[in-house]
Protein backbone atom coordinates (compact mmCIF):
# COMPACT_ATOMS: atom_id res chain seq x y z
CA UNK A 1 0.00 0.00 0.00
CA UNK A 2 1.17 3.36 -0.86
CA UNK A 3 1.34 5.79 2.50
CA UNK A 4 1.64 8.78 -0.03
CA UNK A 5 -1.21 8.42 -1.95
CA UNK A 6 -3.54 7.75 1.68
CA UNK A 7 -6.42 10.44 1.96
CA UNK A 8 -5.46 12.91 4.12
CA UNK A 9 -8.12 11.83 6.94
CA UNK A 10 -6.99 7.79 6.91
CA UNK A 11 -3.12 9.38 7.56
CA UNK A 12 -4.47 11.01 10.83
CA UNK A 13 -6.23 8.25 12.19
CA UNK A 14 -2.97 6.01 11.72
CA UNK A 15 -1.38 8.76 13.61
CA UNK A 16 -3.72 9.06 16.17
CA UNK A 17 -3.85 5.17 16.36
CA UNK A 18 -0.06 4.94 16.95
CA UNK A 19 -0.34 7.79 19.24
CA UNK A 20 -2.63 6.06 21.43
CA UNK A 21 -0.77 2.79 21.18
CA UNK A 22 2.76 4.58 21.86
CA UNK A 23 1.06 5.99 24.88
CA UNK A 24 -0.47 2.67 26.17
CA UNK A 25 2.97 1.31 26.41
CA UNK A 26 4.71 4.00 27.57
CA UNK A 27 2.17 4.21 30.62
CA UNK A 28 3.75 0.68 31.69
CA UNK A 29 7.32 2.15 32.46
CA UNK A 30 6.10 4.55 34.80
CA UNK A 31 8.19 7.74 35.17
CA UNK A 32 10.72 7.25 32.74
CA UNK A 33 7.68 6.42 29.78
CA UNK A 34 6.22 9.79 30.92
CA UNK A 35 9.06 11.80 30.68
CA UNK A 36 10.51 10.08 27.79
CA UNK A 37 7.11 11.21 25.85
CA UNK A 38 6.81 14.69 27.34
CA UNK A 39 10.71 15.28 26.33
CA UNK A 40 10.35 13.92 22.88
CA UNK A 41 6.80 13.39 21.04
CA UNK A 42 4.98 16.15 23.12
CA UNK A 43 7.01 19.01 21.83
CA UNK A 44 5.45 17.74 18.43
CA UNK A 45 2.08 18.14 19.07
CA UNK A 46 3.11 21.39 20.31
CA UNK A 47 4.50 22.53 17.17
CA UNK A 48 1.73 21.24 15.30
CA UNK A 49 -0.86 23.53 17.57
CA UNK A 50 1.41 26.26 16.99
CA UNK A 51 1.69 26.15 13.45
CA UNK A 52 -1.95 26.11 13.05
CA UNK A 53 -2.76 28.99 15.91
CA UNK A 54 -0.14 30.54 13.65
CA UNK A 55 -2.10 30.67 10.40
CA UNK A 56 -5.55 31.74 12.50
CA UNK A 57 -4.74 35.56 11.93
CA UNK A 58 -3.68 35.99 9.15
CA UNK A 59 -6.45 33.68 7.57
CA UNK A 60 -9.55 35.51 9.02
CA UNK A 61 -7.75 38.48 7.89
CA UNK A 62 -7.24 37.42 4.44
CA UNK A 63 -10.56 35.88 3.80
CA UNK A 64 -12.78 37.68 5.52
CA UNK A 65 -11.76 40.91 4.00
CA UNK A 66 -11.44 38.88 0.87
CA UNK A 67 -15.36 37.42 0.82
CA UNK A 68 -16.83 40.21 2.00
CA UNK A 69 -15.06 42.92 -0.68
CA UNK A 70 -16.78 40.21 -2.96
CA UNK A 71 -19.73 40.51 -2.57
CA UNK A 72 -20.06 44.16 -4.02
CA UNK A 73 -23.68 44.46 -2.25
CA UNK A 74 -23.94 45.85 1.78
CA UNK A 75 -27.59 44.48 1.98
CA UNK A 76 -26.10 41.04 0.88
CA UNK A 77 -23.76 41.38 3.67
CA UNK A 78 -26.44 42.60 5.99
CA UNK A 79 -28.84 39.62 5.03
CA UNK A 80 -25.94 36.90 5.53
CA UNK A 81 -25.31 38.27 8.75
CA UNK A 82 -28.82 38.45 10.24
CA UNK A 83 -28.94 34.81 9.23
CA UNK A 84 -25.63 33.71 10.75
CA UNK A 85 -26.58 35.09 13.96
CA UNK A 86 -30.06 33.93 14.32
CA UNK A 87 -28.83 30.71 13.41
CA UNK A 88 -26.18 30.38 16.00
CA UNK A 89 -28.27 31.40 18.65
CA UNK A 90 -30.90 28.86 17.66
CA UNK A 91 -28.27 25.93 17.71
CA UNK A 92 -27.11 27.12 21.04
CA UNK A 93 -30.22 27.05 22.28
CA UNK A 94 -31.15 23.42 20.99
CA UNK A 95 -27.55 22.30 22.43
CA UNK A 96 -28.11 23.43 25.76
CA UNK A 97 -31.59 21.63 26.05
CA UNK A 98 -30.33 18.18 24.68
CA UNK A 99 -28.06 18.69 27.14
CA UNK A 100 -30.48 19.64 30.25
CA UNK A 101 -32.79 16.75 28.88
CA UNK A 102 -29.88 13.87 28.68
CA UNK A 103 -28.24 14.87 32.49
CA UNK A 104 -31.92 14.78 34.25
CA UNK A 105 -32.71 11.12 32.45
CA UNK A 106 -29.55 9.98 33.06
CA UNK A 107 -28.58 11.69 36.72
CA UNK A 108 -24.93 10.83 36.56
CA UNK A 109 -24.22 13.02 39.32
CA UNK A 110 -26.17 10.02 42.38
CA UNK A 111 -23.59 7.55 41.28
CA UNK A 112 -20.16 9.41 42.31
CA UNK A 113 -18.99 8.03 45.93
CA UNK A 114 -18.15 10.28 49.11
CA UNK A 115 -14.28 9.15 48.75
CA UNK A 116 -14.11 10.38 45.11
CA UNK A 117 -15.40 13.56 45.51
CA UNK A 118 -13.08 14.32 48.28
CA UNK A 119 -10.25 13.51 46.61
CA UNK A 120 -11.16 15.30 43.35
CA UNK A 121 -11.86 18.05 45.19
CA UNK A 122 -8.37 18.02 47.01
CA UNK A 123 -6.77 17.41 43.94
CA UNK A 124 -8.33 20.20 41.74
CA UNK A 125 -9.18 23.36 44.12
CA UNK A 126 -6.19 24.68 43.10
CA UNK A 127 -7.29 24.71 39.42
CA UNK A 128 -11.13 25.42 40.35
CA UNK A 129 -9.67 28.70 42.54
CA UNK A 130 -7.68 30.03 39.55
CA UNK A 131 -10.74 29.25 37.04
CA UNK A 132 -13.10 31.24 40.22
CA UNK A 133 -10.88 34.32 39.94
CA UNK A 134 -11.36 34.66 36.00
CA UNK A 135 -14.47 34.53 36.18
CA UNK A 136 -15.31 36.50 38.88
CA UNK A 137 -13.56 39.72 36.47
CA UNK A 138 -15.97 38.33 33.78
CA UNK A 139 -19.18 37.92 36.03
CA UNK A 140 -18.20 41.49 37.53
CA UNK A 141 -17.76 43.31 34.56
CA UNK A 142 -20.91 45.44 32.96
CA UNK A 143 -23.91 44.20 30.81
CA UNK A 144 -22.37 45.89 27.70
CA UNK A 145 -18.40 44.67 28.11
CA UNK A 146 -18.40 41.90 26.05
CA UNK A 147 -19.88 44.35 23.09
CA UNK A 148 -16.70 46.92 24.19
CA UNK A 149 -14.29 44.16 24.02
CA UNK A 150 -15.29 43.32 20.27
CA UNK A 151 -14.04 46.85 19.31
CA UNK A 152 -9.95 47.47 19.63
CA UNK A 153 -8.11 50.51 20.69
CA UNK A 154 -5.36 49.01 18.44
CA UNK A 155 -5.71 46.52 15.85
CA UNK A 156 -1.97 45.75 15.53
CA UNK A 157 -2.01 44.39 19.55
CA UNK A 158 -4.96 43.00 19.03
CA UNK A 159 -3.80 40.80 16.05
CA UNK A 160 -0.61 39.29 19.15
CA UNK A 161 -3.31 37.08 20.54
CA UNK A 162 -5.75 34.76 19.12
CA UNK A 163 -7.89 35.32 22.22
CA UNK A 164 -9.08 38.86 20.11
CA UNK A 165 -10.44 36.58 17.17
CA UNK A 166 -13.66 39.16 17.61
CA UNK A 167 -11.80 41.91 17.47
CA UNK A 168 -10.00 41.11 14.15
CA UNK A 169 -13.30 40.15 12.78
CA UNK A 170 -14.72 43.08 13.88
CA UNK A 171 -11.81 45.07 12.04
CA UNK A 172 -11.90 43.34 9.24
CA UNK A 173 -15.05 43.13 8.35
CA UNK A 174 -15.68 46.99 8.72
CA UNK A 175 -12.16 47.07 6.53
CA UNK A 176 -13.85 44.67 3.95
CA UNK A 177 -17.75 46.94 4.00
CA UNK A 178 -15.03 50.07 3.03
CA UNK A 179 -13.50 48.45 0.41
CA UNK A 180 -17.11 48.14 -0.74
CA UNK A 181 -18.23 51.54 -0.40
CA UNK A 182 -15.05 53.30 -2.26
CA UNK A 183 -14.61 53.43 -5.81
CA UNK A 184 -13.94 49.89 -7.21
CA UNK A 185 -10.73 51.25 -9.10
CA UNK A 186 -9.46 52.65 -5.76
CA UNK A 187 -10.74 49.57 -4.10
CA UNK A 188 -8.78 47.32 -6.39
CA UNK A 189 -4.99 47.28 -5.89
CA UNK A 190 -5.65 46.15 -2.21
CA UNK A 191 -8.74 43.35 -3.23
CA UNK A 192 -5.78 42.02 -5.53
CA UNK A 193 -3.18 42.27 -2.60
CA UNK A 194 -5.94 40.19 -0.34
CA UNK A 195 -6.37 37.95 -3.38
CA UNK A 196 -2.75 36.91 -3.28
CA UNK A 197 -2.29 36.87 0.54
CA UNK A 198 -5.05 34.14 0.58
CA UNK A 199 -4.33 31.91 -1.60
CA UNK A 200 -0.64 31.92 0.08
CA UNK A 201 -2.21 31.21 3.29
CA UNK A 202 -3.88 28.32 1.81
CA UNK A 203 -0.82 27.08 0.27
CA UNK A 204 0.33 27.31 4.12
CA UNK A 205 -2.55 25.09 5.51
CA UNK A 206 -1.36 22.47 2.83
CA UNK A 207 1.98 22.80 3.99
CA UNK A 208 0.96 22.68 7.68
CA UNK A 209 -1.84 19.67 7.58
CA UNK A 210 1.27 17.71 5.59
CA UNK A 211 2.70 17.26 9.15
CA UNK A 212 -0.85 16.68 10.87
CA UNK A 213 -0.59 13.03 10.74
CA UNK A 214 2.37 13.49 13.15
CA UNK A 215 0.89 16.06 15.33
CA UNK A 216 -2.07 14.20 16.40
CA UNK A 217 0.43 10.60 16.82
CA UNK A 218 2.25 13.39 19.30
CA UNK A 219 -0.89 14.99 21.00
CA UNK A 220 -2.34 11.38 21.58
CA UNK A 221 0.45 10.05 23.18
CA UNK A 222 0.75 12.97 25.63
CA UNK A 223 -2.85 12.83 26.85
CA UNK A 224 -2.76 8.53 27.43
CA UNK A 225 0.85 8.94 29.67
CA UNK A 226 -1.17 12.41 31.12
CA UNK A 227 -4.09 11.05 32.20
CA UNK A 228 -5.34 10.79 35.26
CA UNK A 229 -5.79 7.68 37.56
CA UNK A 230 -8.29 4.76 36.07
CA UNK A 231 -9.53 4.46 39.50
CA UNK A 232 -10.65 8.54 39.02
CA UNK A 233 -11.78 8.15 35.38
CA UNK A 234 -14.16 5.26 36.66
CA UNK A 235 -15.86 7.07 39.56
CA UNK A 236 -17.02 10.11 36.65
CA UNK A 237 -17.43 7.02 33.48
CA UNK A 238 -21.21 7.85 33.81
CA UNK A 239 -20.28 11.47 33.83
CA UNK A 240 -18.39 11.20 30.47
CA UNK A 241 -21.11 8.53 28.78
CA UNK A 242 -23.91 11.26 30.00
CA UNK A 243 -22.09 14.23 27.88
CA UNK A 244 -20.69 12.11 25.22
CA UNK A 245 -24.45 10.60 24.32
CA UNK A 246 -25.42 14.32 24.50
CA UNK A 247 -22.86 15.38 22.27
CA UNK A 248 -24.00 12.77 19.82
CA UNK A 249 -27.02 13.49 19.83
CA UNK A 250 -26.59 17.31 18.69
CA UNK A 251 -24.44 15.01 16.35
CA UNK A 252 -27.93 13.40 14.84
CA UNK A 253 -28.97 16.94 14.73
CA UNK A 254 -26.93 18.51 12.44
CA UNK A 255 -27.41 15.06 10.06
CA UNK A 256 -30.91 15.68 10.41
CA UNK A 257 -30.55 19.36 9.31
CA UNK A 258 -28.12 18.45 6.14
CA UNK A 259 -30.78 15.45 5.25
CA UNK A 260 -33.95 17.31 5.21
CA UNK A 261 -33.35 21.20 5.22
CA UNK A 262 -30.63 21.34 2.83
CA UNK A 263 -30.89 18.03 1.01
CA UNK A 264 -27.75 16.55 1.42
CA UNK A 265 -26.25 12.93 2.22
CA UNK A 266 -24.33 12.65 5.68
CA UNK A 267 -22.06 10.41 4.07
CA UNK A 268 -21.41 13.87 1.70
CA UNK A 269 -21.49 16.03 4.88
CA UNK A 270 -19.36 13.74 7.37
CA UNK A 271 -16.45 12.54 4.03
CA UNK A 272 -16.37 16.66 3.56
CA UNK A 273 -15.57 17.47 7.66
CA UNK A 274 -13.72 14.24 8.72
CA UNK A 275 -10.17 15.91 8.56
CA UNK A 276 -11.12 19.07 10.25
CA UNK A 277 -12.99 17.22 13.06
CA UNK A 278 -9.84 14.89 13.46
CA UNK A 279 -7.51 18.03 13.91
CA UNK A 280 -10.25 19.59 16.31
CA UNK A 281 -10.25 15.93 18.23
CA UNK A 282 -6.53 16.58 18.68
CA UNK A 283 -6.10 20.02 19.16
CA UNK A 284 -9.26 20.59 21.52
CA UNK A 285 -9.38 23.86 19.54
CA UNK A 286 -12.18 25.70 16.92
CA UNK A 287 -9.48 28.52 16.76
CA UNK A 288 -6.39 26.41 15.46
CA UNK A 289 -8.64 23.70 13.55
CA UNK A 290 -10.24 27.27 11.47
CA UNK A 291 -7.74 27.05 8.86
CA UNK A 292 -8.40 23.05 8.30
CA UNK A 293 -12.29 23.84 9.05
CA UNK A 294 -12.65 26.77 5.98
CA UNK A 295 -10.62 24.69 3.35
CA UNK A 296 -12.99 21.62 3.86
CA UNK A 297 -16.47 23.72 4.42
CA UNK A 298 -15.40 25.43 1.01
CA UNK A 299 -13.69 22.94 -1.00
CA UNK A 300 -15.14 19.70 -0.35
CA UNK A 301 -18.87 20.60 0.95
CA UNK A 302 -19.27 23.14 -1.82
CA UNK A 303 -20.30 26.37 0.43
CA UNK A 304 -18.92 29.33 -1.84
CA UNK A 305 -15.82 31.10 0.07
CA UNK A 306 -17.75 34.49 0.50
CA UNK A 307 -19.88 32.82 3.01
CA UNK A 308 -17.51 30.29 4.29
CA UNK A 309 -15.04 32.99 4.91
CA UNK A 310 -17.98 35.07 7.22
CA UNK A 311 -19.74 32.37 8.66
CA UNK A 312 -16.43 29.94 9.67
CA UNK A 313 -14.33 32.72 11.50
CA UNK A 314 -17.68 33.94 13.31
CA UNK A 315 -18.73 30.80 14.43
CA UNK A 316 -14.94 29.71 15.41
CA UNK A 317 -15.60 32.74 18.31
CA UNK A 318 -19.29 32.25 18.87
CA UNK A 319 -20.61 29.20 18.29
CA UNK A 320 -20.14 26.60 20.76
CA UNK A 321 -23.04 23.99 20.52
CA UNK A 322 -20.48 21.10 22.10
CA UNK A 323 -19.49 23.50 25.14
CA UNK A 324 -22.95 25.07 25.51
CA UNK A 325 -24.33 20.77 25.72
CA UNK A 326 -21.39 20.90 28.46
CA UNK A 327 -21.98 23.54 30.05
CA UNK A 328 -25.47 22.11 31.03
CA UNK A 329 -24.60 18.37 31.95
CA UNK A 330 -21.57 19.36 34.02
CA UNK A 331 -24.23 21.91 35.83
CA UNK A 332 -26.56 19.24 36.73
CA UNK A 333 -24.15 17.03 37.39
CA UNK A 334 -22.38 19.06 39.83
CA UNK A 335 -25.70 20.16 41.85
CA UNK A 336 -26.83 16.05 42.10
CA UNK A 337 -23.14 15.59 43.33
CA UNK A 338 -24.02 17.84 46.24
CA UNK A 339 -27.53 16.65 47.28
CA UNK A 340 -29.30 19.62 44.85
CA UNK A 341 -32.41 19.49 43.25
CA UNK A 342 -32.60 21.74 40.78
CA UNK A 343 -36.12 23.98 40.24
CA UNK A 344 -37.36 24.27 36.53
CA UNK A 345 -36.96 27.83 36.43
CA UNK A 346 -33.13 27.65 37.65
CA UNK A 347 -32.77 25.35 34.55
CA UNK A 348 -34.62 27.84 32.16
CA UNK A 349 -31.64 30.23 33.85
CA UNK A 350 -29.00 27.78 32.78
CA UNK A 351 -30.10 28.08 28.80
CA UNK A 352 -30.39 31.89 28.97
CA UNK A 353 -27.18 31.74 31.01
CA UNK A 354 -25.42 29.62 28.93
CA UNK A 355 -26.37 30.49 25.36
CA UNK A 356 -25.17 34.49 26.14
CA UNK A 357 -22.23 33.53 27.88
CA UNK A 358 -21.13 30.98 25.27
CA UNK A 359 -21.50 33.84 22.66
CA UNK A 360 -19.17 36.29 24.86
CA UNK A 361 -17.12 33.78 25.71
CA UNK A 362 -14.38 34.42 23.06
CA UNK A 363 -12.66 37.38 24.78
CA UNK A 364 -12.54 35.00 27.93
CA UNK A 365 -9.26 32.38 28.72
CA UNK A 366 -10.47 29.25 28.95
CA UNK A 367 -13.58 29.94 27.73
CA UNK A 368 -15.34 26.26 28.45
CA UNK A 369 -14.80 26.14 31.92
CA UNK A 370 -14.87 30.18 33.04
CA UNK A 371 -17.97 30.35 31.51
CA UNK A 372 -19.33 27.18 33.29
CA UNK A 373 -18.85 29.29 36.48
CA UNK A 374 -21.29 31.97 35.66
CA UNK A 375 -24.01 29.23 34.71
CA UNK A 376 -23.19 27.87 38.17
CA UNK A 377 -23.43 30.94 40.19
CA UNK A 378 -26.46 32.05 38.44
CA UNK A 379 -28.09 28.55 39.14
CA UNK A 380 -26.66 28.77 42.79
CA UNK A 381 -24.68 25.33 42.39
CA UNK A 382 -21.22 25.27 44.83
CA UNK A 383 -18.75 26.46 42.56
CA UNK A 384 -16.00 23.68 44.49
CA UNK A 385 -17.58 21.50 42.33
CA UNK A 386 -15.46 22.26 39.34
CA UNK A 387 -12.53 20.14 40.97
CA UNK A 388 -15.34 17.36 40.41
CA UNK A 389 -14.66 17.71 36.45
CA UNK A 390 -11.39 18.75 35.95
CA UNK A 391 -10.41 15.05 35.85
CA UNK A 392 -11.66 14.10 32.58
CA UNK A 393 -12.18 17.73 31.27
CA UNK A 394 -9.47 17.08 29.10
CA UNK A 395 -10.32 14.10 26.72
CA UNK A 396 -13.79 15.57 26.80
CA UNK A 397 -13.00 18.98 25.38
CA UNK A 398 -11.36 17.13 22.60
CA UNK A 399 -15.25 16.04 21.72
CA UNK A 400 -16.59 18.68 22.40
CA UNK A 401 -14.27 20.47 20.00
CA UNK A 402 -15.39 18.04 17.49
CA UNK A 403 -19.37 19.49 17.48
CA UNK A 404 -17.83 22.59 17.76
CA UNK A 405 -16.69 22.47 14.20
CA UNK A 406 -19.10 20.20 12.85
CA UNK A 407 -22.02 22.92 13.80
CA UNK A 408 -20.58 25.13 12.54
CA UNK A 409 -19.62 23.55 9.18
CA UNK A 410 -23.52 23.18 9.47
CA UNK A 411 -24.81 26.53 9.63
CA UNK A 412 -22.57 27.36 6.55
CA UNK A 413 -23.84 25.28 4.47
CA UNK A 414 -27.39 26.78 6.07
CA UNK A 415 -26.51 30.42 5.13
CA UNK A 416 -25.04 29.74 1.77
CA UNK A 417 -28.31 28.18 0.87
CA UNK A 418 -30.40 31.17 2.31
CA UNK A 419 -28.47 33.59 1.15
CA UNK A 420 -28.08 32.13 -2.18
CA UNK A 421 -31.73 32.34 -2.79
CA UNK A 422 -32.16 36.06 -3.29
Amino acid sequence: MNLKRLPLHWKIIIGMVFGVLLGFLMSNFGQFGKDLISDWIKPFGTIFINALKLIAIPLILASLIKGISDLKDISKLSRMGGITVTTYLITTVIAVSVGLAIVNIIKPGNSISEDTRIELLNAYEDDADKKREAAAETKNSGPLQPIIDIVPSNIINAATDNKNMLQIIFFSILFGISMILIPEKKSKPLKDFFNSLNEVILKIIDLIMSFAPYGVFALLATLIVEAPKWDLLKSLLLYSITLILGLFLLIIIYTIVVRVLLNKSPNFFFNGILPAQLVAFSTSSSAATLPVTMDRVHNNLNVRKEVSSFVLPIGATINMDGTAVYQAIAAVFIAQTFGLDLSVTAQLGIIVTATLASIGAAAVPSAGIIVLVIVLAQAGIPEAGLALIFAVDRPLDMCRTVVNITGDATVSMIVDKFVSKK
